[in-house]
């Protein structure tokens, strides 16, 4: 791949996007972001972390833009990086957005496929779309409403306006706030903490917690098929010997 790499430490893999000087996002580098995610689902694999320096992805090449607007080609490239967002957030393992400098439009739209983000002191957020005269397209409308409701959402797509770190922790978008120098280190440490935990779970968790979205029967009910499917598990009696003999769990994510 030419503009996203994949590092594997342990069982924490690095997805880092790497296209000077901004990270602008095209149809080619959300091909390779998807085929990144898609290496993540090896269950060698057990917590992602996605970044990019000095900035996460300051929003789409609008260059690109500009060349495509009669030939179709902008609604493909959304297509292709909603494909890929999409399978970041369907990781069945705990992932983070390390997110340094802009994160904006589908920069923004990406850090928010992530189950977690942190973000550094001196980044700036936002979905800035409606000051081209178009909306974003790689679910910005959906996912920050779910994050930070619906009447802020409204308020920042509406504007496009940029906000801060601090705002964005304060508004519920940030989970961490951190210097720019820990936000890599501290996504890293959390992820191979989380690689030691109980996978099978982890992922039965966050099936149920999405179903979140249906009507309150239907989401039981994949709470219940969820937990049978995390109780049967070779970590589930792990974890109960191991609180019985009063010793640490050894998962081993099956």
């Amino acid at each position: 791949m030419e503009f996203v790499t994949v590092e594997t430490h342990g069982a924490v893999a690095l997805v880092r996007l790497d296209r000077p000087p901004v990270n602008a996002l095209n149809a080619q580098v959300a091909d390779e972001l998807l085929e990144a995610f898609t290496s993540c689902q090896d269950p060698a694999i057990r917590a992602v972390v996605v970044t990019g320096r000095p900035h996460f992805a300051a929003g789409a090449d609008i260059k690109a833009f500009k060349e495509s607007l009669d030939s179709g080609a902008r609604e493909r490239s959304a297509n292709k990086l909603v494909d890929a967002i999409a399978a970041l957030e369907n990781l069945e393992k705990p992932t983070i957005a390390a997110v340094h400098g802009f994160a904006l439009g589908g920069g923004c739209e990406l850090s928010m496929g992530a189950d977690f983000r942190y973000v550094a002191e001196d980044a700036r957020i936002g979905q800035p779309e409606i000051l081209l005269g178009i909306i974003p397209g790689a679910g910005g409308t959906q996912r920050l409403q779910r994050l930070v409701g619906y009447q802020k959402a409204k308020e920042l797509v509406l504007t496009g306006r940029h906000i801060d770190a601090r705002e964005a922790h304060a508004i519920g978008y940030a989970d961490k706030v951190l210097p720019t120098e820990a936000v890599l280190e501290t996504a890293m440490a959390d992820a191979a903490e989380w690689g030691t935990k109980a996978t099978v779970a982890i992922s039965a968790a966050k099936r149920a917690l999405n179903a979140g979205r249906l009507p309150f029967d239907e989401a039981m009910a994949v709470e219940a098929a969820e937990f049978q499917r995390s109780f049967s598990s070779d970590d589930a009696r792990e974890g109960i010997d191991a609180f019985v003999a009063k010793r640490d769990p050894d998962f081993r994510g099956t």
